[in-house]
């Protein structure tokens, strides 16, 4: 498997599934995934490591330039800590897709609206189809937005930057509702097993100073987070996916859930949370086993509330 190394600049690229077109970078050097994978690390735990010393610990082909590897290096460090900022090479939506883009995240919200946040976190692909078929006050997708949501959700996201594993490959992948818990504190939901058990061994710990702050996603859902997030951001995919996995490669689907600390609101997906009394005695007790640690190689910001109970 190779991983592309963006050397000078970003072009369009044909969506092989839909023909549709989001801008991608073409310019690249082939090096293996693992060895780019190697890099991250090296440069994430040893920022202060001089350039020739990272690369000696590479296995780059001779044809790519020094210089082309740790620039790649330092990109990417530069993006985790600054992922809520553009960066050079960011895959945007297409100026001819804009608009479409607009009207499937406008009908998401819409039907959210519509189902209740409850029910719209465990929602289905069809399900979402069929509600919004049959209800006028959401209106039917187009199948020009149709079209968008499966080539978002089947487009390779490590064009993105994204390099995390994808649990969820099949986009009419549905939730079975009698595996799930109902919170009662906020309306959340958690499978039954582990998620579950996990949860509650931290709520006898640290009772009603912990919240759930979001357990289940259906697929509907982390669209309608994902591309909202992007849309903030101009259609900016790529910084999307630096915070939020892109449809398909959510753990929450099949059993991670975030917590926080009560009262803390917004804070609590922020490295604020760091500071709080339910992120200290997590750490104390063993009970952070992190998605998305620090330094992590996946292109994804440092998530403290992100609860890993699938391996």
């Amino acid at each position: 498997m190779y991983t592309k190394i963006i050397c000078i600049k970003m072009t369009a690229k044909k969506n092989s599934r839909m023909g549709g077109t989001l801008n991608a970078s073409v310019l690249f050097k082939p090096v293996k995934r693992r060895d780019f994978l190697k890099a991250i690390a090296l440069g994430v735990v040893g920022w202060g490591v001089a350039p020739n010393a990272l690369a000696r610990n590479l296995n780059f082909p001779s044809s790519t330039p020094a210089e082309t590897t740790d620039d790649s290096i330092k990109d990417y460090i530069n993006k985790m800590k600054y992922f809520n900022r553009y960066h050079k090479n960011d895959i945007l939506v297409s100026r001819e897709e804009y608009r479409i883009f607009e009207s499937t995240l406008q009908r998401l919200k819409r039907l959210q609206w519509y189902m209740g946040h409850g029910y719209f976190q465990k929602l289905s692909f069809n399900g979402g189809i069929y509600i919004a078929r049959k209800y006028s006050e959401v209106g039917q997708f187009s199948r020009a937005e149709l079209e968008f949501l499966e080539k978002i959700f089947y487009e390779d996201a490590a064009n993105y930057g994204f390099y995390g594993q994808k649990p969820t490959k099949n986009l009419t992948e549905r939730i079975n509702k009698k595996d799930l818990v109902r919170d009662r504190s906020n309306g959340s939901y958690l499978y039954n097993g582990v998620p579950l058990e996990t949860f509650k061994k931290i709520k006898r710990i640290l009772g009603d100073n912990v919240v759930l702050t979001s357990g289940v996603r259906g697929i509907m859902k982390q669209f309608l987070l994902f591309l909202n997030k992007a849309h903030k951001y101009n259609g900016n995919l790529s910084l999307a996916s630096r915070s939020l996995a892109p449809p398909g490669y959510s753990f929450h689907g099949i059993g991670d859930f975030d917590v926080g600390q009560a009262g803390f609101g917004s804070a609590n997906f922020t490295v604020r949370f760091t500071h709080s009394e339910v992120y200290k005695k997590l750490c104390e007790l063993g009970y952070l086993k992190l998605r998305y640690p620090r330094e992590n190689r996946l292109g994804v910001r440092f998530e403290p509330w992100h609860i890993k109970t699938i391996t």
